[in-house]
């Protein structure tokens, strides 16, 4: 029930998945940070390494920086270098969650002071965006409280709201304020942007240019994430997406391994909604940290499974498809779907790389060239980059 790779092929074109630049450094659980050789220790060898990615697939033309982790003197500087080794700066991810002075909240806390320290935080991202040239500020907030009592909710939502509001306020007329949610973590007994709904109420009161980025790692087990996107884009309101892939929590796994159906089948909402394509502003990022696995493999690979479910949920026959479900000849629905999942595609998407002068196989291409082995005799000394 599906029509052929050549008619897909020219869909896939210019597909974008942004890379992060803490997916290159250590990383690990609460309890221990690991250590690997040939990690950066600057941000310039993190751009280094994820130009590697979008060498050998084509598809990681971006990477998001992190600040105060990937913090330089010079952005215009660090955004030239981007450029020379093929990728350019993405999204600014701010961080509120490594300061003393946020134990109790940063942009929900009740101390006037300390809330104005990360608003100004925001506000020098928004400066640092207007030197890299990048479009979004995503924020998360490690914010919430443990015990029943500990915090007024009502009025931690009111500060998050009047303080988001100064920070919407000094984007530019082309930048976003995305603004990501998290069911629980590191607060446990409420947190002060827990779901999709929370985001979008804080956002929709902001404006247009005020988004929701949606974590696929960051949902109670069972969630019908899909569910999620669709209603999203019905609203208007789905910014960006971090890729990652759990069993229990926010485990962030390489994308597609827990559960590749899945990731198959919040694609085809995407595409089914308009939000995939040249003509959408949606964001496809990867949030991952690769513990124990070599960081540039983990990130193609991501990448590459992606691509793969994309190209899959192309090949939904949508108008077989429509008809079964206006017909409700329920399992022939469920066969039309079921067949795009079935089918391999890997060997017309090796085909397809080598057709725009990239490798069939861009893991084992990547493997062969040496660069694992030249970063890993290479980066001696220093510190290491990593999450603190």
């Amino acid at each position: 029930m599906t029509t052929c790779f050549d008619g897909i092929a020219a869909l896939l074109e210019g597909q974008a998945i942004e890379v992060p630049s803490w997916a290159y450094g250590n990383s690990g659980t609460r309890f221990k940070t690991f250590g690997t050789p040939g990690t950066p220790r600057t941000v310039e060898e993190k751009l280094a390494d994820a130009a590697q990615v979008h060498r050998f697939t084509g598809l990681a033309p971006s990477v998001g920086l992190h600040i105060p982790w990937d913090k330089v003197d010079d952005y215009d500087k660090l955004r030239r270098y981007a450029e020379d080794v093929g990728v350019r700066l993405g999204t600014i991810n701010s961080n509120t969650f490594q300061d003393d002075d946020y134990r109790l909240g940063a942009l929900t806390h009740t101390d006037r002071r300390i809330r104005q320290k990360a608003i100004d935080h925001h506000l020098e991202c928004i400066e640092i965006m207007g030197a890299t040239g990048s479009r979004d500020l995503k924020v998360w907030l490690a914010e919430g409280s443990n015990y029943p009592g500990q915090a007024d909710m009502r009025g931690r939502q009111d500060r998050l709201a009047e303080s988001l509001r100064t920070i919407y306020d000094r984007l530019g007329d082309d930048q976003r304020l995305v603004l990501e949610y998290k069911l629980f973590e590191p607060a446990f007994y409420h947190t002060d942007v827990p779901d999709w709904g929370t985001s979008y109420v804080q956002v929709a009161a902001l404006g247009e240019r005020a988004v929701v980025c949606l974590d696929t790692g960051h949902h109670a087990p069972g969630t019908n994430i899909e569910f999620i996107v669709a209603q999203l884009i019905r609203l208007g309101k789905l910014g960006s997406f971090d890729f990652n892939s759990r069993f229990y929590a926010d485990d962030d796994l390489i994308v597609g391994t827990a559960d590749p159906f899945q990731l198959f089948r919040i694609l085809f909402e995407c595409i089914r909604g308009g939000a995939y394509g040249p003509d959408s502003d949606v964001a496809y990022m990867l949030d991952q940290c690769h513990n124990i696995e070599k960081k540039i493999p983990g990130q193609i690979r991501s990448v590459l499974n992606v691509q793969e479910m994309t190209a899959r949920a192309l090949l939904v026959d949508r108008d077989a498809l429509t008809q079964a479900q206006e017909d409700g000849d329920i399992l022939l629905a469920n066969e039309i779907f079921m067949d795009a999942f079935y089918t391999d595609v890997r060997p017309h998407l090796a085909a397809w790389r080598e057709e725009r002068g990239l490798p069939a196989d861009p893991m084992r291409a990547y493997l062969a060239s040496g660069y694992q082995e030249h970063i890993e005799a290479n980066r001696i000394g220093g510190t290491q980059a990593g999450w603190n």
